[in-house]
C-alpha cells in the first residue's frame, strides 16, 4: 500500500479534522501519500483529490467541521454513482479508502467494500445512531452545547416562572436528549423510542408548578413524534395546560458547530491512527468504534444502514425516573 485518500462525509461532527490529522501524520509516518477527498461522495465521483501534508494538517485539530468539506449525495447510491467513484480512485492509483461519516455514509462504504475496493470506516455522527459503537465522533460535544444552553435557558426560565421545550438532535435515536435530560436536571424528557402523549407532557410540567418549581425543562429530540414544535401548536398560548408560560427553543444545527471538546479531539486523533493501522495490516472492510471503552472495528457489513436506537431498558431510563425525569408516558 502506497497512496491512500481519507474523506469526511454526511452531516458534519466536531473532531472530523482530529480524524483527518491522525490519517494523514500516521500515513506519512509509514511512509505513504495520504490524499484528501473534497466534499464526501460527490467529490469522489468528480475526482475532487488534494494531496495533504503534514503542514496541510496543522492547527486544524480545534476547529469545528471538516476542512474536506462535505455533501450529500444521492448519485452514490446508484451504480453508476459507484461505479464512477470507483474508477477516480482506481485513475489516482490509490490503494485504501478512510470514510469519516454516520450510517449513510457508511452504508457507501459498504457499497465500495463490496465492489472489491479496501475501505475502512470510522463512526463519525453527533446523533450517536450508528450501530455497533457505543459512543460515536462528535457526541460529547453535541452533548456540552445542549447542556449549555439549558443551563442558560434554566436560569431565564427562573426568572419568569416558565416552561421550556427543548428540541435536541439526534433524527430517531434519542441518545442526546435522554443525556441532555440527565445532565441537565430536567424535568421531562420526550424520545423516538417512547410513546408520548401530549396530556401527559402537560400533566408533568403542572406537577413541576404544584410542587412549587420556578421553572421546569422539557428536552425533547427532534425524530419524536410530538417533537418541540408538534407540542407548542398543542398547547398553543394555553398556559392553564402546563401551569407555567411556555416557551419553545430548537437548538438544530448549532450543536455540529464551534470548537470541539478535547474529548472528540482525542477520539478523532485515535479513530483515525487506528484506521490507517487496520488499512495497513490488510484488514479491510472495517469500521473503528468504540467497544466497552475500548478502539477497536467490526464488520462494514454487519453495521452499514443501521441505526442504533436507546432501549428501553437501559438502565439510564431507570436511573433518570428515579432522580425525578418523566418520560411523558404516565409512568413516572
Amino acid at each position: 500500500m502506497k497512496r491512500v485518500a481519507v474523506l469526511t462525509s454526511g452531516g458534519d461532527a466536531p473532531g472530523m479534522n482530529a480524524v483527518i490529522r491522525a490519517v494523514v501524520r500516521t500515513g506519512i509516518d509509514r511512509g505513504l501519500e495520504v490524499l484528501g477527498v473534497r466534499r464526501g461522495f460527490a467529490g469522489l465521483i468528480q475526482g475532487d483529490f488534494l494531496p495533504l501534508g503534514a503542514r496541510d494538517v496543522g492547527g486544524i485539530m480545534q476547529r469545528g467541521g471538516t476542512i474536506l468539506g462535505s455533501a450529500r449525495c444521492p448519485e452514490f447510491l446508484t451504480e453508476r454513482g459507484q461505479v464512477d467513484g470507483l474508477r477516480r480512485l482506481n485513475e489516482r492509483e490509490i490503494d485504501g479508502l478512510v470514510i469519516v461519516g454516520g450510517s449513510g455514509s457508511q452504508s457507501g462504504s459498504q457499497a465500495l467494500a463490496q465492489r472489491g475496493f479496501p475501505v475502512v470506516g470510522v463512526a463519525s455522527t453527533i446523533d450517536n445512531d450508528l450501530a455497533g459503537s457505543e459512543i460515536t465522533l462528535g457526541v460529547d460535544t453535541a452533548l456540552n452545547i445542549a447542556l449549555e444552553a439549558i443551563d442558560r435557558l434554566k436560569t431565564t426560565a427562573s426568572s419568569h416562572q416558565r416552561a421550556f421545550l427543548i428540541e435536541v438532535m439526534g433524527r430517531k435515536c434519542g441518545y442526546l436528549a435522554l443525556m441532555a435530560a440527565i445532565a441537565g436536571g430536567a424535568e421531562v424528557v420526550i424520545l423516538p423510542e417512547y410513546d408520548t402523549t401530549p396530556e401527559q407532557v402537560a400533566a408533568d410540567l403542572r406537577g413541576a408548578y404544584a410542587r412549587g418549581k420556578p421553572h421546569a425543562i422539557a428536552v425533547v429530540a427532534e425524530g419524536a413524534h410530538y417533537n418541540a414544535q408538534a407540542l407548542m401548536e398543542y398547547f398553543g398560548r394555553d398556559d392553564a395546560l402546563t401551569g407555567f408560560a411556555l416557551r419553545t427553543t430548537i437548538l438544530g444545527h448549532v450543536q455540529r458547530g464551534g470548537t470541539p471538546v478535547p474529548a472528540d479531539r482525542v477520539l478523532g486523533t485515535i479513530f483515525g491512527h487506528k484506521a490507517l493501522e487496520l488499512l495497513l495490516a490488510g484488514r479491510y472492510n472495517e469500521l473503528v468504534v468504540m467497544q466497552k471503552s475500548q478502539i477497536t472495528s467490526v464488520p462494514l457489513e454487519a453495521v452499514a444502514g443501521k441505526q442504533r436506537q436507546v432501549l428501553l431498558d437501559d438502565p439510564l431510563i431507570a436511573a433518570a425516573r428515579a432522580i425525578g425525569t418523566s418520560f411523558g408516558d404516565g409512568q413516572g
